[in-house]
């Protein structure tokens, strides 16, 4: 049981992000103060969206600058703290080497920060932003799932640095805080694995991968029509929150799928067709041959291709709900709110 002082200050690493922004805003609502730990703490056009919250929100930001490669980077920011939210990780498909862009960051970065929290005696508490790609890698894998139900108990074995890199680096970066976890005892650590994360952030110009594969329904890409990918989704103000629960639950312990939904992309075209009838977006469903042929043009590999379209993805929250009290918002207000937002940006 791990109590949380709302007096002391909290980090939160990479505080610019899609999901680390949403959480900034959470933490100004309660009054908290947040020890923001960015690259460039000079930059203002990075820094203008968590200025704009600090303007109007009752906590406080105090800007450090940390990089995930340097050792002992995070010292400063963390000083102080009893609970050290890391969501900093690069999230991209599209990496021309992907041990540098993607594995070291990932691991490096999250080893530099548990050794501050190692040598910051009032850290309590870690919370780790992860992946439902360190559970599951490709959609094929569920047919090996009890019920086809992906749960926390699993772990990603089948992506590599060749396959899917992005969702390896989610699983070794991971599996390291936990190897770190156990080698003391002054700290827990609850890791929290989303879906694929959708809607408004604080940045209306966000550019994050969410961000580029939601405009892709929007510029026309989908104009011949949708593959049959079904993935499991969630709101980036649920994912803040959710954050927040397991920061100050006391009972909250392991890992966490955040999921609102069990969707695909069909569905999601059907709710954008409705919401705004001028988008183009073709009512085909393409067929698995076609996407395998044109793989490349559209950034997969025929191997993604072939392991994750036309298969299901059940992600169970059961056990979010039940320890954490989460609520999620419903799949088209999220749809609804992301696409005012990116209008009006």
């Amino acid at each position: 049981m791990k109590f949380i002082d709302k007096k002391s200050p909290v980090l939160v690493t990479g505080a610019t992000g899609y999901v680390a922004g949403c959480l900034v805003e959470e933490l100004l609502k309660l009054g908290l103060t947040v020890n923001a730990a960015v690259r460039d703490k000079k930059s203002e056009s990075k820094l203008k969206y968590l200025n704009e919250l600090a303007k109007v929100l009752p906590g406080k930001i105090n800007y450090f600058q940390s990089d995930l490669l340097h050792d002992a980077s995070y010292d400063d920011a963390i000083a102080g703290c009893e609970l050290v939210f890391h969501t900093a990780s690069p999230f991209s498909f599209k990496v021309e080497d992907a041990q540098r862009d993607l594995l070291d960051p990932a691991i490096l970065g999250t080893r530099n920060v548990l050794a501050s929290a190692n040598r910051e005696k009032s850290v309590k508490r870690i919370v780790l932003t992860s992946s439902v790609a360190a559970i599951i890698g490709d959609n094929k894998d569920s047919l090996a799932m009890p019920n086809l139900e992906i749960t926390e108990e699993f772990w990603n074995t089948t992506s590599s640095l060749s396959h899917r890199p992005y969702s390896f680096s989610k699983v070794m970066a991971e599996k390291e805080a936990w190897r770190l976890r156990k080698q003391q005892v002054r700290w827990d650590l609850v890791t929290i694995n989303p879906t694929f994360v959708m809607g408004p952030g604080i940045n209306p110009s966000g550019t994050s991968e969410s961000f580029d594969i939601f405009r892709s329904f929007l510029n026309g890409d989908s104009r011949i029509g949708l593959p049959d990918y079904k993935i499991a989704c969630v709101d980036v103000r649920d994912v803040a929150k959710a954050h927040v629960k397991a920061g100050f639950t006391p009972s909250a312990s392991g890992r966490y799928l955040i999921s609102g939904h069990n969707s695909g992309t069909i569905e999601i075209g059907e709710i954008l067709k409705k919401l705004d009838p001028s988008l183009v977006i073709g009512n085909k469903t393409l067929p698995k041959w076609f996407l395998w042929l044109i793989a490349k043009r559209i950034n997969s590999t025929r191997k993604e291709i072939a392991t994750s379209i036309g298969y299901p993805f059940n992600v169970v929250n059961l056990k979010s709900m039940n320890d954490l009290n989460m609520e999620y918002l419903p799949l088209e207000k999220t749809i609804s709110d992301w696409l005012c937002q990116l209008k009006e940006s």
